[in-house]
């Protein structure tokens, strides 16, 4: 049996030429470092933000002080239907994947308590439990002419692979379970506190396949995948709402690091032969502030804008030379979270309008990688901008109400894959050959997310 390839061009970025693999840093910053997640179809048609309006237990996704807005008790759960298309192009070729799933998004409550003669007129308590699919397929097409060598100990040629085509895929869940207490001082300033419990299992593969000399086309897995890993993960948050005027409001928040505990057991070849490995890893993700302004001039409508930024980075405990290698590149390529959100809501009566707009920056500074093509830069490698478009209406039946809400999420990306050095052992593995390469192939991925969701809710 052979397993000797050729190296081809020269040495990639740092952090391609060692032992991590694209898809680990990928949910790095995009399953364990992304806090953000729907809640009921209100919060959701107004994308999200109502940091400065609160009056919704999902505002514990972004400031629990809106907690202390409410006036009245409610109960609701949410129906999440969500729908996601990516498009990846390659070579003049594009490949689409749809993934459907239909889950219990959101789930929760607020209990108020009303303070007679006191500064203080309400102290409230809020549950808000938030769920997501991580499922994801990203498909490659494949390019015949992209051709790499086999050779043995003695450089001698001994077979041939044409790239096949290439496959990330990913299913799991992710959730987050916030328990938060909001007051209302003099209807004038809201203050509130939430700890917030996460918790992730994902399973994780990264595959490419090739055709040989004889026609026969096999498929190799990255070394350390398929790997698959749970994770248990814990934050707080304090929070403040200002009425400046009657008219106005202010608000700010501030949410820990998350401290992620992450138990992993993966696939790793040749060592000395192929077998199953566990490791645990402890990471802290971005501190997280978020800004918030309202404007309500009447009963009837009201706007909220809220601006969230990254005050860290993602960062690893260090326990051997993997650790090191992702701190020092989420040190050097990790842009701090930057997020715009915009919603907005009328009320006719009993009808309620809603709607919304979320812009959320690029997860990565431009890079530059060694790629087959050559030496090429990226502003959108790994993770792109995501824009959300949300719409909703509800009825309000006094004791029920009934909320539907759709969004819109798009963003677009640079996919690198199949970078893996024979120094480090990190190439692609199948039961006959190794197939390494110090450049990266890079598609195109379009990612498309229509999502809607229904919310059945009591009030008391």
């Amino acid at each position: 049996m052979i397993k000797k390839s050729l190296m081809i061009l020269s040495i990639s970025a740092a952090y391609f030429a060692n032992a991590q693999d694209i898809s680990t840093i990928r949910n790095t910053a995009e399953v364990y470092s992304n806090s953000s997640l729907n809640g009921t179809s209100k919060y959701n048609s107004m994308a999200g933000s109502m940091g400065a309006l609160g009056g919704d237990f999902s505002v514990l996704n972004s400031n629990p002080a809106g907690v202390g807005v409410s006036i009245a008790g409610e109960v609701s759960g949410t129906l999440s239907i969500e729908g996601s298309k990516n498009t990846t192009s390659y070579a003049g070729k594009s490949l689409d994947y749809n993934v459907n799933n239909t889950d219990l998004g959101n789930v929760g409550g607020i209990a108020v308590f009303q303070i007679d003669s006191s500064p203080w007129k309400f102290v409230n308590v809020a549950v808000n439990y938030s769920n997501r699919s991580l499922e994801d397929y990203i498909e490659t097409p494949g390019k015949s002419d992209l051709v790499y060598e086999i050779r043995d100990a003695d450089n001698n040629l001994v077979d041939e692979l044409s790239f096949a085509g290439h496959a990330y895929n990913r299913y799991g869940n992710l959730s987050k379970m916030s328990i938060g207490v909001g007051g209302n001082y003099d209807n004038r300033i809201y203050v509130g506190a939430g700890l917030n419990f996460h918790n992730s299992i994902l399973d994780q593969y990264d595959s490419a396949a090739f055709t040989n000399n004889a026609n026969v086309t096999d498929v190799y897995d990255k070394q350390y995948t398929p790997f698959s890993e749970s994770a248990s993960g814990f934050s707080a948050s304090v929070g403040v709402i200002g009425k400046i005027s009657p008219q106005f409001r202010l608000g700010a928040a501030l949410e820990t690091p998350t401290w992620w505990n992450i138990a992993r057991v993966y696939s790793e070849y040749e060592n000395p032969v192929d077998g199953t490995y566990t490791e645990d890893r402890d990471l802290s993700t971005p501190m997280k502030a978020t800004l918030s302004a309202a404007y309500v001039p009447n009963k009837n409508l009201a706007i909220n804008v809220d601006y969230s930024l990254g005050l860290t980075k993602p960062k690893y405990k260090v326990y051997g030379d993997s650790e090191t290698e992702l701190n020092q590149f989420f040190s050097n390529n990790y842009a701090n979270l930057s997020e715009l959100k915009v919603g907005a809501e009328y009320r006719v009566q009993a009808f309620r309008l809603r709607g919304g707009y979320g812009f959320s920056a690029s997860p990565f500074d431009s890079m530059s990688i060694q790629t087959v093509a050559g030496n090429t830069a990226y502003d959108n490698l790994i993770l792109g901008k995501r824009n959300t478009i949300a719409a909703g209406l509800g009825y309000d039946f006094k004791s029920f109400f009934i909320d539907a809400a759709y969004q819109n999420v798009s963003s677009e990306y640079s996919n690198p894959f199949m970078q893996g050095s024979s120094a480090s052992n990190t190439g692609y593995f199948s039961s006959q050959y190794i197939v390494n390469s110090d450049a990266a192939i890079v598609s195109n991925v379009k990612n498309k997310k229509d999502n809607f969701f229904i919310t059945l809710g009591w009030k008391f």
